[in-house]
């Protein structure tokens, strides 16, 4: 599973199938139907005949199993389990299109066989009284959107912070867990910063269960821990860090922080809130249509941040930004791990994580990589906010 927690990454899916076709161009498919007597949620991609892939889960349980096969016109011819799965013993599915569209056939495993039934239907978009983030994770993957809506969410501790009241809520399958803040705040406020936390908790969910997948030959940890870190008139910050085992060569972990402007309840992008660059701040954000281009925003954060975050780091804490003394201590002095370091306001001034390589990934989350508000404020990113002093 491509974990690279900058949040992990959600696969972008079409449901678009011309009829009777099995390699359309836009050939990703999401049908429900029954195997047996029991409902069932698929996914399948179409693109290539001699890889067909894909994963379903049952309505009951939730949880993805991955298919694999080939096509022949019509006919699909799929194992459950990963493609790199040699065993003979695996479940087989095999599929006919009809001409109505739909798809017929039987699971057969150990000598039982169920006779399964599909159809592709267009599903509908999530209205404005959905859950906060459902909309985005519907354009992203019909899929994970349908396995949601037969998700619930529980109630689980209340804590105070910074003198907010935490409502803390949990999705019991996948143990992802997310506050809402329930005072404190003008009720605007609070429900614009937890549109944004609910939302975040359902894409971790999304996260959870792509990760089991890709674990599903030995099996997968996915474990996290968010913590608040400030809350203020002006911001909301907290971190969510990840443990995480998803079938790769070794386990893994990350933080991906959730920074938010309380007055507008807008996610912040580190370009929002310090610039060191010429010209107006941009606000970059992934595959937004028509705005910064990657290539402009990496420029920037290996020329002018990264240099600039080394020198101020190397004023601020001069003892621990010394050269390393050997090759294999951590190198806090080589701007390129702070090109695009994970960030969480404290009530001290901005923390930042630098981004090593797998191998020296103890050396990130130092403790002491604090640049104080004094700083931040001679550099005032793009969006007016109200920064501790």
């Amino acid at each position: 599973m491509p974990v690279s927690l900058s949040v992990l990454r959600i696969t972008c899916l079409t449901a678009l199938m011309a009829p009777f076709t099995l390699h359309a161009e836009n050939a990703v498919h999401v049908l429900t139907g029954t195997l047996g007597k029991s409902p069932i949620v698929v996914e399948l991609d179409l693109t290539s005949a001699e890889d067909v892939t894909g994963r379903y889960f049952y309505e009951k349980y939730h949880k993805d199993l991955p298919l694999s096969g080939t096509s022949k016109g019509n006919d699909l011819t799929l194992t459950e389990g990963l493609s790199y799965d040699d065993e003979a013993k695996l479940p087989k599915l095999v599929l006919h299109k009809n001409p109505d569209a739909s798809w017929t056939g039987d699971w057969s495993s150990k000598g039982k066989s169920y006779k399964v039934q599909l159809a592709e239907h267009a599903i509908t978009a999530p209205d404005a009284s959905a859950e906060p983030g459902w909309q985005d994770i519907y354009k992203q993957s019909a899929y994970d959107y349908l396995r949601l809506t037969h998700l619930t969410l529980k109630a689980d501790k209340k804590a105070t912070f910074m003198g907010h009241t935490l409502q803390w809520w949990a999705e019991p399958e996948s143990g992802v867990s997310m506050f809402e803040i329930t005072s404190g705040y003008s009720p605007e406020q609070a429900a614009r910063i937890n549109q944004q936390l609910r939302s975040r908790l359902w894409q971790e969910v999304v996260s959870y269960n792509q990760c089991m997948l890709n674990a599903s030959r030995n099996g997968g940890d996915f474990a996290q821990t968010v913590t608040p870190h400030l809350l203020t008139p002006g911001i909301v910050s907290l971190s969510v860090f990840t443990d995480y085992d998803c079938g790769g060569a070794h386990p893994d972990f990350g933080d991906s922080p959730l920074n938010l402007d309380a007055s507008t309840g807008k996610a912040l992008t580190l370009e929002d809130v310090v610039w060191v660059g010429k010209g107006a701040p941009f606000h970059y954000e992934r595959d937004e249509e028509g705005g910064t281009s990657f290539d402009t925003y990496s420029d920037y954060r290996g020329k002018a941040f990264a240099p600039w975050l080394v020198d101020q780091l190397k004023a601020a804490h001069p003892a621990d930004m010394q050269a390393p003394a050997t090759e294999d201590d951590c190198d806090y002095t080589d701007p390129s791990v702070w090109e695009f370091p994970s960030w969480y306001f404290t009530e001290k001034g901005i923390a930042f994580g630098p981004s090593f390589a797998r191998v020296m990934r103890a050396c990130e989350s130092p403790e002491w990589s604090v640049l104080p508000y004094s700083v931040i404020k001679a550099h005032p990113g793009g969006t007016k906010l109200t920064l501790p002093e």
